[in-house]
Protein backbone atom coordinates (compact mmCIF):
# COMPACT_ATOMS: atom_id res chain seq x y z
CA UNK A 1 0.00 0.00 0.00
CA UNK A 2 2.68 2.38 0.35
CA UNK A 3 3.55 2.35 -2.41
CA UNK A 4 0.96 3.00 -4.27
CA UNK A 5 0.40 6.41 -2.13
CA UNK A 6 4.11 7.39 -3.79
CA UNK A 7 2.97 6.82 -6.62
CA UNK A 8 -0.42 8.80 -6.78
CA UNK A 9 0.36 11.83 -4.72
CA UNK A 10 -2.40 14.41 -4.42
CA UNK A 11 -1.33 17.87 -5.19
CA UNK A 12 -2.90 20.21 -2.15
CA UNK A 13 -1.69 23.64 -3.17
CA UNK A 14 -1.91 26.61 -6.50
CA UNK A 15 -0.44 25.74 -9.53
CA UNK A 16 1.31 28.68 -10.87
CA UNK A 17 -0.96 29.34 -13.65
CA UNK A 18 -3.73 29.61 -10.76
CA UNK A 19 -2.06 32.21 -8.59
CA UNK A 20 -1.36 34.47 -12.01
CA UNK A 21 -4.70 33.99 -13.54
CA UNK A 22 -6.10 35.30 -9.68
CA UNK A 23 -3.44 38.25 -9.52
CA UNK A 24 -4.79 39.47 -12.84
CA UNK A 25 -8.53 39.13 -11.90
CA UNK A 26 -7.20 41.01 -8.71
CA UNK A 27 -5.35 43.40 -10.56
CA UNK A 28 -8.38 44.55 -13.04
CA UNK A 29 -10.86 44.85 -10.62
CA UNK A 30 -8.34 47.14 -8.41
CA UNK A 31 -7.85 49.23 -11.78
CA UNK A 32 -11.65 49.45 -12.95
CA UNK A 33 -12.78 50.57 -8.84
CA UNK A 34 -9.83 53.11 -9.23
CA UNK A 35 -10.66 54.50 -12.08
CA UNK A 36 -14.43 54.62 -10.77
CA UNK A 37 -13.37 56.19 -8.03
CA UNK A 38 -11.64 59.17 -9.98
CA UNK A 39 -14.81 59.74 -12.20
CA UNK A 40 -16.31 59.99 -8.59
CA UNK A 41 -14.00 63.15 -7.63
CA UNK A 42 -13.80 64.42 -11.03
CA UNK A 43 -17.88 64.61 -10.66
CA UNK A 44 -18.03 66.06 -7.06
CA UNK A 45 -14.93 69.06 -8.31
CA UNK A 46 -16.85 69.67 -11.30
CA UNK A 47 -20.62 69.54 -9.33
CA UNK A 48 -19.08 72.03 -6.78
CA UNK A 49 -17.08 74.54 -8.93
CA UNK A 50 -20.72 74.78 -10.74
CA UNK A 51 -22.41 75.49 -7.22
CA UNK A 52 -20.11 78.45 -6.73
CA UNK A 53 -20.50 79.74 -10.33
CA UNK A 54 -24.40 79.59 -10.06
CA UNK A 55 -23.74 81.61 -6.91
CA UNK A 56 -21.89 83.84 -7.98
CA UNK A 57 -24.09 83.79 -11.57
CA UNK A 58 -27.21 84.84 -9.16
CA UNK A 59 -25.81 87.33 -7.33
CA UNK A 60 -24.25 89.50 -10.27
CA UNK A 61 -28.24 89.18 -11.53
CA UNK A 62 -29.29 90.51 -8.28
CA UNK A 63 -27.33 93.56 -8.86
CA UNK A 64 -28.77 94.05 -11.93
CA UNK A 65 -32.79 93.49 -11.09
CA UNK A 66 -32.30 95.81 -7.79
CA UNK A 67 -30.77 98.13 -9.53
CA UNK A 68 -33.02 101.89 -9.44
CA UNK A 69 -30.95 103.63 -11.96
CA UNK A 70 -30.43 102.28 -15.40
CA UNK A 71 -27.59 104.57 -15.75
CA UNK A 72 -25.59 102.76 -13.32
CA UNK A 73 -26.38 99.30 -14.77
CA UNK A 74 -25.43 100.30 -18.18
CA UNK A 75 -21.74 100.67 -17.29
CA UNK A 76 -22.02 97.33 -16.10
CA UNK A 77 -19.70 95.83 -12.60
CA UNK A 78 -17.42 93.47 -11.10
CA UNK A 79 -16.64 92.47 -7.80
CA UNK A 80 -14.04 89.53 -6.58
CA UNK A 81 -16.34 86.37 -4.72
CA UNK A 82 -16.07 84.80 -1.57
CA UNK A 83 -14.21 81.93 -3.29
CA UNK A 84 -11.68 84.12 -5.02
CA UNK A 85 -12.92 84.47 -8.12
CA UNK A 86 -13.00 87.79 -10.03
CA UNK A 87 -16.73 88.64 -11.30
CA UNK A 88 -17.61 91.27 -14.40
CA UNK A 89 -20.77 91.59 -15.87
CA UNK A 90 -22.62 93.96 -18.42
CA UNK A 91 -26.13 94.67 -19.02
CA UNK A 92 -27.72 95.52 -22.57
CA UNK A 93 -30.96 97.17 -21.46
CA UNK A 94 -33.67 98.59 -23.78
CA UNK A 95 -37.16 99.17 -23.75
CA UNK A 96 -40.31 97.61 -24.99
CA UNK A 97 -43.76 98.45 -26.80
CA UNK A 98 -45.19 97.94 -23.26
CA UNK A 99 -44.09 100.97 -20.85
CA UNK A 100 -42.15 100.40 -18.20
CA UNK A 101 -41.22 96.69 -19.37
CA UNK A 102 -37.49 96.51 -20.06
CA UNK A 103 -35.39 93.32 -22.13
CA UNK A 104 -32.09 92.96 -20.50
CA UNK A 105 -29.26 91.07 -22.50
CA UNK A 106 -27.31 90.26 -18.98
CA UNK A 107 -23.39 88.92 -19.87
CA UNK A 108 -21.31 87.90 -17.13
CA UNK A 109 -18.14 86.34 -16.78
CA UNK A 110 -16.60 84.95 -14.25
CA UNK A 111 -12.98 84.22 -14.14
CA UNK A 112 -11.10 81.35 -11.91
CA UNK A 113 -7.33 81.70 -10.60
CA UNK A 114 -7.76 77.50 -11.07
CA UNK A 115 -9.61 77.64 -14.64
CA UNK A 116 -7.56 78.61 -18.06
CA UNK A 117 -10.77 79.94 -19.44
CA UNK A 118 -13.18 82.50 -17.83
CA UNK A 119 -16.83 80.83 -17.46
CA UNK A 120 -18.96 83.42 -19.88
CA UNK A 121 -22.54 83.65 -19.54
CA UNK A 122 -25.13 85.49 -21.40
CA UNK A 123 -29.43 85.53 -20.00
CA UNK A 124 -31.60 87.20 -21.86
CA UNK A 125 -34.85 88.20 -19.51
CA UNK A 126 -37.33 91.13 -19.04
CA UNK A 127 -37.84 93.52 -16.18
CA UNK A 128 -40.59 95.58 -15.45
CA UNK A 129 -39.29 98.52 -13.71
CA UNK A 130 -40.91 102.30 -13.73
CA UNK A 131 -37.89 103.52 -11.89
CA UNK A 132 -35.63 103.03 -15.46
CA UNK A 133 -38.37 105.19 -17.48
CA UNK A 134 -36.50 108.11 -17.90
CA UNK A 135 -38.54 110.03 -20.87
CA UNK A 136 -41.95 110.69 -19.72
CA UNK A 137 -43.91 111.78 -22.39
CA UNK A 138 -43.02 108.35 -24.51
CA UNK A 139 -43.59 106.45 -21.23
CA UNK A 140 -47.25 108.00 -21.83
CA UNK A 141 -47.28 107.32 -24.92
CA UNK A 142 -46.50 103.94 -24.75
CA UNK A 143 -49.05 103.81 -22.18
CA UNK A 144 -51.85 105.10 -24.19
CA UNK A 145 -50.62 102.96 -26.97
CA UNK A 146 -51.49 100.02 -24.87
CA UNK A 147 -54.94 101.51 -23.80
CA UNK A 148 -55.97 101.58 -27.40
CA UNK A 149 -54.61 98.34 -28.57
CA UNK A 150 -56.72 96.94 -25.58
CA UNK A 151 -59.89 98.76 -26.94
CA UNK A 152 -59.49 97.35 -30.16
CA UNK A 153 -59.64 93.75 -28.56
CA UNK A 154 -62.08 94.33 -26.27
CA UNK A 155 -63.90 95.57 -29.35
CA UNK A 156 -64.08 99.62 -27.80
CA UNK A 157 -63.18 102.47 -29.35
CA UNK A 158 -60.72 104.54 -27.98
CA UNK A 159 -63.25 107.56 -26.76
CA UNK A 160 -65.21 104.94 -24.73
CA UNK A 161 -66.22 105.76 -21.48
CA UNK A 162 -63.88 104.50 -18.93
CA UNK A 163 -66.24 104.32 -16.00
CA UNK A 164 -69.16 102.28 -17.32
CA UNK A 165 -66.76 100.05 -19.23
CA UNK A 166 -69.82 100.18 -22.43
CA UNK A 167 -68.82 102.27 -25.60
CA UNK A 168 -69.76 105.69 -26.28
CA UNK A 169 -72.92 105.66 -28.58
Amino acid sequence: MHSRCSTFRVSRAFSLVEVLVALAIFALSAIILGSSYVNVLNSYAVAARSAQTNEDLAFARSLVITQPDITKLQDGGEFDSASGRHVKWTADISPTATADLFTVVFTCEITDPAQPQPDKTVQTFMLLRPTWSIDAAARNQLRQDTKNRIYEIQGKTAGSSASTGRPKS
